[in-house]
């Protein structure tokens, strides 16, 4: 069963290289450990069992954690730099009804939960598939 380990360590490893998610990282782990107990117990029910919960448990306890330490920060880009920005209203807008908004120059259109008629003023608060989601801003 020695080869089993070897073999299940080989392919989780090549699976997180592959994927980077952090998901089978915990499962090389408890592999590695089930590859010890199986040079002191020949049973491979405890030696599977073992490889089960001890990876679910890393998964769950610290996959959490680790991913807290390694978040990347997000980096807007050229759609959603938009958000939180103000445009005006060059096309009626209802909850029925999509207008369009210019804003940094460009027009886009655009969605509302309210009625916002043209040359309002309104903020940016979502882009939803390549719509802009806004609300009138209250002068």
């Amino acid at each position: 069963m020695d080869f089993f380990w070897i073999f299940m360590i080989i392919v989780l490893s090549v699976i997180e290289i592959l994927s980077i998610n952090l998901t089978t990282v915990w499962f090389v782990i408890s592999a590695l450990v089930s590859l010890v107990i199986s040079f002191f117990s020949d049973n491979f029910f405890l030696q599977f069992s073992i490889f089960v919960i001890l990876g679910i448990i890393l998964l769950v306890t610290t996959r959490p954690l680790l991913k807290r330490f390694l978040k990347v920060e997000k980096t807007n880009t050229n759609f959603d730099r938009v958000i939180g920005m103000s445009g005006i209203v060059t096309s009626d807008i209802s909850p029925i009804t999509v207008g369009e908004v210019k804003v940094d120059g460009k027009r886009w259109s655009a969605i509302a939960d309210e009625e916002i008629k043209c040359d309002q003023i309104v903020e940016i608060l979502d882009i939803i598939g390549v719509k802009l989601k806004v609300r009138k801003v209250d002068k």
